[in-house]
């Protein structure tokens, strides 16, 4: 079961899972409620959900968090990042932010607009074992979006290993092979086939 209610990254999740034979994720049920991402890091906001969506149904749950870290803004948004402009939620209010806060701190030029998109993933699974991997990316923040796939700060971010194009302006395939999430999430097939695997 899926932690996450955010469609585009549940299209996502859902793409980067479909290498687990036998693996079928639900969505998470209107039932069960948000939960407050108190966390001090991606690590503990990712466990709390899935932790959260396990009790709830009884069933097995994966969640993720993700985090952008912009070295001019002292690794601001952060944990924070998906509610950088405040609540609720929104994509094109949390980009704007972003931009304008480099803007205030004058920074103009790629090597000081660095940042890093890191995503932890994260799985209770119904035997009650936990398991967990991290993935990152690393790049500059462009001064205006391009692109129009993707989401969340997608638009803004050129990764180091495609430097000619924002996340925004790639395939979904494409941007899986050298994402944050992407590269999260394999890790944790990889230990899921493992486990499955070894049940066989």
């Amino acid at each position: 079961m899926l932690a996450s209610a955010n469609p585009a990254k549940v299209a996502e999740i859902e793409e980067l899972l479909a290498p687990v034979p036998g693996v079928v994720l639900l969505p998470r049920p209107g039932w069960v409620p948000d939960v407050e991402e108190s966390g001090a890091t991606l690590l503990e906001n990712a466990k709390l959900k899935a932790e959260a969506l396990a009790v709830a149904t009884g069933e097995g749950a994966v969640a993720d968090d993700t985090g952008l870290a912009v070295a001019a803004l002292d690794g601001a948004p952060g944990v924070r990042s998906a509610r950088f402009a405040g609540e609720p939620a929104d994509d094109q209010r949390n980009v704007a932010k972003l931009l304008a806060e480099l803007d205030r701190v004058g920074a103009a030029s790629p090597d000081e607009r660095r940042a890093v998109f890191e995503t932890v993933a994260y799985a209770v699974l119904p035997d009650g074992s936990r398991l967990s991997c991290t993935g990152e990316v690393r790049g500059r923040i462009i001064s205006e979006c391009r692109g129009s796939n993707g989401f969340g700060y997608d638009p803004v971010f050129v990764p180091d290993d495609d430097p000619a194009r924002t996340f925004a302006e790639m395939t979904a395939t494409e941007k899986h092979r050298i994402s944050h999430r992407g590269r999260a999430f394999a890790g944790l097939v990889s230990q899921l086939a493992d486990r499955l695997g070894s049940r066989g």
